[in-house]
This record gives structure tokens, C-alpha cells and sequence, in this order.
């Protein structure tokens, strides 16, 4: 007698604990929502976990590995297509143990598998598919699989039943492809760790860099290269601290150009602000519509330093926007800000699920909100025509004119509201909130909106006291005030450090700095390699993967290599420390032999060479708190565009210039407030003149 094949949990159990009584897999518990979303599959997932790959070698079979994020379209398609699949999914309980990965979760493991399936096929994207042995090797690769066989592609059922029939048929040639690729990853582990002592990027190589962006430049659209065209923040925070310390003014009019073009377009929300992830044309019409926290937290920066440098309203009017997106739509009740927002929602024609719905429209609909006459000129406005820009005779929202009409843009959001809106990823990843408190900080700063300020001091104080442990490390991600069990990578101790810095700088507060400096602490400690200097994504004690993630080049968020290399020099120059500042140096090492090959990929660390090349300067204020004129010297500080320039505020005598070393031994200058501009703590003599200190930094009387 044949036994029935396991069809999933829907179905029966499979194991000790692998379904509720609902029906619900392993992932009905766990604290990312992209995993809850497939917590009804079929499928018996697991999570990624030793008891897991356990599994796979007690029952002698691969592993399927699906990695993916909540606001990912395809992942959705193939959930729908596939993973929710009764039969299908029988057949693949059958003979795999799957294991479901959140790469915000979990970004080390989509690291190492990434460059494995690029290195194979010469692309990647989510989802990822991977097949592996119970050994965590790697062995077959792909990222979305369809249904059926499609445009040369074949069906997610027939890689299933080839890769189980090599697994069964010929496990020697298995381990054999699954040995090389371990060893290939292993070689080129060492790529940026070889060698030590390489010095930081001069003149020179950032000259190369402008040169290699000028070159993949677009004139007439901004931005750099084809389609799809993603928002280049950290280039174009390179390209305003060179401008700032060289007057480049080819620098500038990349960064004004990309920046208004992106404003105006379809890419940003020109109802309720904010920017989608990517535009998949060249020109900025039709953007990919999910709306991501570390795309925004980073935009929200650079259109508050380009109206810190040139003061264009439209500039101000997006950061400011995109500051209060973040704080309304992505703020959680626990005083962070979650991931994303989905680009799909339901259709309110259709009822059914589709990308871009929440956000596109038709003449008729702007005439049925608005009325005829208002109708067409909203149209107009927005770019609204009757063949439409996206799907359906739809159109994405454009202004590539002028500033918008309140009452109509009020009217069509008040309208949009009534929609089905898009679902939230609520996980709360430390590493994208460092860079909220950052944006944040600086825009309510800046543009006289202390609730900003205190909206960035509420995700900091969340940071320490859900993602901090008591040993002083970093937990990932939480969600609902409940912190998730994946450790801090990198990129979430340096960014955090980041955010930490900003607050320091805005309020004065030495708690953010001594606790910024907790942070790099265990980047030296945990993270750094000794001989040469070069950073790991993971720390040295992480769980270990097949091999060690390493990669100092910036992706959708900087290079967690580079944010540490910035965090430790704007650290060293409030302390002193020798120690972090030549941690820093070494770090950015790397930045020079990239800066003409890819300046692209590695802007983030361009940017921090611009502040290594100019000190960064260092910047004292002293005065009475609450003394108008102490509030005036420190706002100009703010408001200089000196390449990472650190801003320290402390009361002449207090306790502050004993736990900061840059406003030790500051007297007043004659009894009144006074600014100190020092480079190396070497310092130029003070001033109480706020028309001085701005001259010496590059500020704006605003």
C-alpha cells in the first residue's frame, strides 16, 4: 500500500508543532509580517533555524529556501501562484523542508545567498529561490518561479521535480556543484579584507568619482543611467559635500536636476508625500509603489541639506513632507517607524489586488471628486490624461510645474483616504530607524518643527529600550514593542550611531553621544578586522553562515561598512579619540579603489572622505540655555554645509564640557555666547558673531 502524500497543514499535521489548530504553519508566531503572511499557506514552513536544517538531514532532503519582504509585488505572485497551492504544496512538503526568510530580517542570510544566485545567473531580485543541502550549501538557483511554463522560464512544479529528482538520482554531482559554490564564496570572502594598510581616498579619487557620475549622468530626466531608475541619496550626499568643499558646481547642478525631477514626478506622492522605492521608466513617471522607511529617512536628508545649501522652496516643501509621511503613515504606536507600506492594494473597481491602486486615476475620477471644471484642472495639474500614464487608462500623479493648489490636493487626498489602503510592514528595523532619528533630527532642527525633533527622540528612546540589550548589543527588528530574536548587523549599529549623533547635535543632550559611542565601541570590537581594518556585516560571534558577509558598497541603504566609517569619524571629532578616528581612515580604505569603478555603488563612503578630506570641522558652542543668542550661534552651526561637520552645545563651565571633549575649556567671549571652529581640535579664534560662524562653515542666514 502507497501512503497518501503530506498535502501541508491544511491538511494534517507534519510534525510536533508545525500546525495550530487553525490550520496555521510555524509561521503563525513569528514577528515578521512577511512571514504571517504566508502563516496560512500550505506549505509547512519553518523558519531559519537549526532545527530546521535538523530536519532536512534527519529526513535526507534539500532545503527550499524563499526569501522575500512584505512589500515585495512578485513576492505576492508567487504566494498566490504557488504557495497557496494545495497540491503543489503537497508535493513539496513531500520532499523538501522549506524554510521562509524575511531579508529585512534577516539580512546576512539573503547576503550570502544573493551573491550566490548572482554569481550563478548574473542577476538577483526577490523572491529568491534557493536550494540547498542540509548543510546550508547552496546548489540551485532562481528568484521567481511561475506557475507554468512562461517566456522560456519554467514552471515552479518542474524545478521542484528536477532539482528532486537530481537530489534522489545524483547526490554525488549535487555535492560536488554544492562544494565548488561554498568554495567560490569563500574566495571571494577575502577580496576586501586582503591587504591592510590602503589608504583613504584623496583629491584625487573623488575627482574620479564625479567623473564616473558625470559620465552615467542624465541631463535631461536626473538620476544616473536607464530604467528602472532608483533614488541615488548616497551619491547625491557625495555630491553636495564636494560641492560644498570644492564649489564643484557640475556637483551641484547633478544633485538640483535629480532632485526636482524626482519631485516632481510620478515617483513621489504628490498627495501625502513621500517617495515609492524606484521608477521602472527613466524618466520618473511610474514608479514601483511600495514606499519604503530607509528610502525616505534618506531623501528626507538630502532635500533638507540641498535647501541648506541653495534654500529652494521645493526642496524644503519635500523634506518637509517627507518627514511628516514618515511620522503619520509609518509611525507605530510605540514611538518607531515601520518598514513599508505595500505597493499593492485592493482596486476599489474590482475589489481585487493590484499594484499602484491606493495611488493612480482617471479624469472621470478627479472629475467625480472634484466636480467638472475643478476636475479638468486637476488634470491638468497632475498630468492626469485620458490615455493615461500606467494600467487601464490610469495615471500616476505628476507636477512638473509650479507648487500644487491646496484645496484641490486636499480635496483628491481626503478622497484617496476613502480607498483600501495598502498594507503595513510594522516591524521596526533598528538600522532604518537610526536613519529616520537622523532625518528627522535635522529637519525639525532646521525648518522650526521641534515635534519632528521629538518624534526622533521618541524612536530612540524605543531603540534603547526594546532594541538594546543589557550587554549592549543590538537586536534587528521588534514589532509591537515586542523585540524580534535576530542580532544587529552592522548596518544597525552604525546607522543607529548615526541617528544618535544627530540627536546630540540638535539638542545638546550627551547621553545620545556616550551612547553613539557605546555603539562604535562594539563595531571596533565585534565587527572589525583587526590586521586590515575592514569591516563585517556580521559580528564575530553571529550565528555562521557559510561564509562571512562582507560588502562595503551601498544597495538601498548605505553600506553598513561605510555608515560605521562616517559614525566613527563624526565620533572621534566630539572626542578626540585617536583610537575611532584611525578606525575610520582604515575603514575607508576601500572607498578609494571603488570611487572610479563604481562611484554609484559606493556614495556613502564618498561622502565621508569629503569629511575626512575637510577635518570634518568641529564645531563648539557656548552659552547660557535659553540665551536667544546661544539659539542663533547654534542654529547657524546647523546650517553650515561644511562637509560632516560636528556640532557640540553645552552651558560655559557645566557638566557638559567634562563628558564632551570638544567643549572643554570653552570660555565665554566677553560674557556673551560664543562658537569655537576647530579642525583636529585645533580651533581658529571664537566668535559671538553669527555672521562670522556662518562665513567659516558655509551657512545660510535663513
Amino acid at each position: 500500500m502507497v501512503a497518501a502524500p503530506e498535502l501541508g497543514c491544511q491538511v494534517q499535521r507534519l510534525g510536533p508543532g508545525s500546525c495550530d489548530d487553525a490550520g496555521m504553519n510555524r509561521l503563525a508566531n513569528a514577528t515578521s509580517p512577511y512571514l504571517q503572511q504566508h502563516a496560512d499557506n500550505p506549505v509547512d514552513w519553518w523558519e531559519w533555524s537549526p532545527e530546521a536544517f535538523a530536519e532536512a538531514e534527519r529526513r535526507g532532503v534539500p532545503v527550499l529556501l524563499s526569501v522575500g519582504y512584505a512589500a515585495c509585488h512578485w513576492c505576492h505572485v508567487m504566494a498566490h501562484e504557488s504557495f497557496e497551492d494545495a497540491e503543489l504544496a503537497g508535493y513539496l512538503n513531500e520532499r523538501f523542508v522549506a524554510v521562509k526568510v524575511d531579508r529585512e530580517e534577516r539580512p546576512d542570510v539573503d547576503a550570502v545567498y544573493m551573491e550566490a544566485v548572482q554569481a550563478a545567473t548574473g542577476q538577483g531580485g526577490w523572491p529568491m529561490t534557493v536550494f540547498l543541502t542540509p548543510g546550508k550549501e547552496p546548489f540551485y538557483f532562481g528568484t521567481y518561479f511561475p506557475p507554468e511554463p512562461r517566456h522560456g522560464m519554467a514552471s515552479f512544479r518542474q524545478v521542484l521535480e528536477g532539482v528532486d529528482a537530481a537530489w534522489r538520482e545524483r547526490r554525488d554531482e549535487v555535492a560536488e556543484v554544492a562544494g565548488r559554490i561554498r568554495a567560490e564564496l569563500a574566495e571571494r570572502a577575502g577580496v576586501f579584507g586582503a591587504g591592510g594598510g590602503v589608504p583613504a581616498p584623496g583629491e584625487k579619487e573623488l575627482n574620479q568619482a564625479l567623473a564616473g557620475l558625470s559620465r552615467s549622468y542624465d541631463p535631461v530626466r536626473g538620476g544616473f543611467g536607464g530604467a528602472p531608475k532608483f533614488p541615488p541619496s548616497m551619491a547625491l550626499e557625495f555630491l553636495l559635500r564636494h560641492h560644498a568643499r570644492t564649489g564643484s558646481q557640475a556637483a551641484l547642478e547633478q544633485v538640483v536636476r535629480t532632485a526636482e525631477a524626482m519631485a516632481r514626478g510620478g515617483i513621489y506622492d504628490q498627495l501625502g508625500g513621500g517617495f515609492a522605492r524606484y521608477s521602472v521608466d527613466a524618466g520618473w513617471v511610474v514608479p514601483h509603489f511600495e514606499k519604503m522607511l530607509y528610502d525616505n529617512a534618506l531623501l528626507c536628508r538630502v532635500y533638507l541639506h540641498l535647501w541648506r545649501t541653495t534654500g529652494d522652496p521645493l526642496a524644503r516643501r519635500v523634506a518637509l513632507e517627507t518627514a511628516d509621511f514618515m511620522v503619520g503613515e509609518l509611525g507605530t504606536a510605540e514611538g518607531g517607524f515601520a518598514s513599508a507600506l505595500d505597493a499593492d492594494s485592493a482596486d476599489p473597481g474590482t475589489g481585487l489586488s493590484a499594484e499602484g491602486a491606493y495611488y493612480v486615476w482617471t479624469p472621470e475620477q478627479l472629475a467625480e471628486v472634484l466636480g467638472a471644471v475643478d476636475g479638468a484642472r486637476a488634470a491638468e495639474l497632475f498630468e492626469v490624461t485620458a490615455d493615461g500614464t500606467f494600467e487601464h487608462g490610469s495615471s500616476v500623479l505628476q507636477l512638473l510645474a509650479g507648487e500644487p493648489d491646496e484645496g484641490i490636493r486636499a480635496a483628491v487626498l481626503a478622497a484617496r483616504a476613502k480607498r483600501p489602503a495598502p498594507a503595513r510592514d510594522d516591524k521596526v528595523v533598528a538600522a532604518w530607524n537610526g536613519l529616520a532619528i537622523a532625518a528627522l533630527a535635522e529637519c525639525g532642527a532646521l525648518l522650526d518643527r521641534p515635534d519632528l525633533v521629538a518624534a526622533a527622540e521618541r524612536a530612540a528612546d524605543l531603540l534603547l529600550s526594546v532594541h538594546l540589550t543589557a550587554d549592549g548589543r543590538l537586536l534587528r527588528t521588534s514589532r509591537d514593542g515586542r523585540a524580534g530574536g535576530n542580532a544587529g548587523v552592522l548596518e544597525d549599529y552604525a546607522d543607529s550611531a548615526e541617528g544618535f549623533l544627530a540627536l546630540y547635535s540638535v539638542t545638546g543632550e550627551p547621553s545620545w553621544l556616550q551612547l553613539a559611542g557605546g555603539l562604535l565601541d562594539t563595531v571596533l570590537l565585534h565587527f572589525t578586522d583587526e590586521a586590515s581594518g575592514s569591516l563585517y556585516d556580521t559580528a564575530d560571534d553571529a550565528e555562521e553562515l557559510i561564509r562571512r558577509p562582507q560588502d562595503p558598497t551601498d544597495n538601498a541603504t548605505p553600506s553598513g561598512w561605510t555608515a560605521a566609517a562616517q559614525a566613527l569619524l563624526s565620533y572621534a571629532a566630539y572626542t578626540g579619540s585617536e583610537l575611532h578616528r584611525t578606525a575610520a581612515e582604515r575603514a575607508l580604505g576601500v572607498v578609494g579603489a571603488l570611487a572610479g569603478r563604481a562611484p554609484r555603488f559606493i556614495g556613502w563612503g564618498l561622502a565621508a572622505a569629503e569629511a575626512l578630506l575637510d577635518g570634518p570641522r568641529e564645531v563648539a558652542v557656548v552659552g547660557p540655555a535659553g540665551d536667544e543668542r546661544t539659539a542663533l550661534l547654534h542654529r547657524t552651526a546647523l546650517l553650515g554645509t561644511a562637509p560632516g561637520a560636528v556640532v557640540a552645545l553645552g552651558e560655559p563651565g557645566g557638566s557638559a564640557g567634562a563628558e564632551v571633549a570638544l567643549l572643554a575649556d570653552r570660555p565665554l567671549l566677553g560674557g556673551a555666547p560664543a562658537a569655537y571652529v576647530c579642525r583636529h581640535f585645533a580651533c581658529e579664534a571664537p566668535t559671538a558673531d553669527p555672521a562670522e560662524l556662518a562665513a567659516k562653515l558655509g551657512s545660510r542666514q535663513v
